[in-house]
């Protein structure tokens, strides 16, 4: 009995020492791995925001094609009207996946040093412009001006900043300074019909309702900005953890995203009928067919995440103030499941640009 005590107790020591050193050998504040494919997920978690530039996701809420294709998988949602809020859902574990824009999407990254999520699919080009009072014709005539974007370090927010840097314009008070106003979509619109505020750098579709509804003038449509006319105004991000145990609920949703981006391209008129009143039953507004048609002709659907574009965009929040370096992407794109469901519908892969390359 005694010799059995004395093995075990051996045994117990030696367990202890190897947990020890693989905690040692993770780092402190680190946490382990997550477990492979455990597979599907009993639930996931989608946040999403009601504008056309998400599109695919109100289409594919709406015409069930997540939750078809997420089977027994629950399909639980939240709406956020800005990348930052959705960025801390994500961080703080209550959502497992989101289509968000571009830059707060490289924040997540970011401020989780590359741990926390990865880009899995796009959703949307375009559909991001600089809209202005009627008489404002050029940069210089924005001095003394407050301009809107819809909250601080979002894709709008960082692309007026980086533009006013080009354009030699400092951001502040003062008659030879733009004021930037972070402000809800909604309440641009009202403030701009008051003259409180001489325009925004705004998503689809409250640009277009500025534009339409309340006579504002395209000052700069983002799209004119970049080689092809192409930018990813939203992606699809997913936890680390979730990508790696559900891939399976991975695969599911970004069929159901392809089935709402073939149905807008399919059914246009109809497309435009679904996300107009889902925008309705979540924010209580309804949008004119000028705007539907106005704001559906700036920009354009797809799974590819354009991920060449992002070193790009990570500078721009250089540039533009919102960061003090550069974010290394390295490792920030998983198009594995991606490039798994656009084989499996004879569709060619999409380039990682290779930030699939782990970082070290």
């Amino acid at each position: 009995m005694k010799r059995c005590l004395q093995i075990l107790t051996v045994v117990l020591v030696a367990a202890a020492a190897l947990t020890a050193c693989a905690r040692a050998d993770r780092g402190a504040g680190e946490t382990a791995p997550a477990q492979a494919n455990q597979g599907a997920a009993a639930q996931l978690r989608l946040g999403y925001f009601p504008n056309i530039t998400h599109a695919p996701a109100l289409i594919g809420l709406d015409k069930g094609f997540f939750a078809k294709e997420l089977g027994g998988t629950k399909l639980v949602t939240q709406q956020f009207n800005a990348g930052p809020p959705e960025v801390s859902a994500l961080l703080g574990g209550s959502l497992d996946a989101a289509f968000i824009g571009s830059s707060p999407a490289i924040n997540a990254f970011d401020q989780s040093k590359g741990e926390t999520v990865r880009l899995v699919a796009g959703s949307t080009s375009g559909g991001a412009q600089l809209v202005v009072k009627p008489g404002i014709t050029s940069p210089e005539q924005l001095k003394g001006q407050t301009i809107a974007t819809p909250q601080l370090a979002n894709t709008q927010d960082v692309a007026l900043k980086k533009w006013l840097k080009l354009h030699n314009l400092p951001v502040g008070t003062g008659p030879d300074a733009v004021t930037v106003q972070n402000l809800a979509n909604p309440r641009t619109l009202d403030l701009f019909k008051s003259g409180q505020v001489a325009g925004g750098w705004l998503p689809e579709p409250w640009s277009s309702q500025l534009v339409v509804d309340a006579g504002a003038s395209t000052l700069v449509d983002e799209k004119t900005l970049w080689p092809g006319g192409q930018f990813p105004s939203t992606v699809l991000i997913v936890r680390t953890d979730f990508l790696k145990q559900h891939p399976d609920s991975v695969d599911a949703l970004l069929r159901g995203e392809q089935q709402a981006i073939d149905f807008a391209a399919a059914s246009p008129a109809e497309a435009k009928t679904v996300t107009n009143a889902a925008i309705q039953r979540l924010t209580g507004a309804t949008l004119s067919q000028a705007v539907l048609d106005r704001a559906f002709t700036e920009l354009s659907f797809g799974l590819d995440p354009q991920a060449s574009t992002f070193p790009q965009l990570a500078q721009d929040s250089v540039t533009a103030g919102v960061a003090p370096t550069a974010t290394n992407l390295n490792g920030f794109a998983d198009l594995t499941e991606l490039n798994k469901v656009l084989g499996a519908s004879g569709k060619p892969a999409v380039d990682a640009a290779g930030l699939d390359k782990a970082q070290r």
